[in-house]
């Protein structure tokens, strides 16, 4: 692969991923669901999924 296809590959699997998410964090939200997050100090925490769509400008 050249340099450029694999930035494209690149590219597409992480808008794929983001994809993903965002609909992951929807369907929970629709259903009032939490989901499990770990802080930079490594605290494992339960978050609501509307929250986090609130929160965060690449999921709305």
């Amino acid at each position: 692969m050249s340099e450029q296809e694999i930035k494209e590959l690149e590219t597409k699997l992480s808008e794929g991923l983001l994809l993903a998410e965002k609909r992951m964090l929807q369907e929970k939200a629709q259903r009032n669901e939490s989901v499990v997050v770990q802080s930079v100090g490594g605290e494992i925490r339960y978050v609501s999924a509307k929250k986090i769509i609130a929160e965060n400008v690449k999921f709305q």
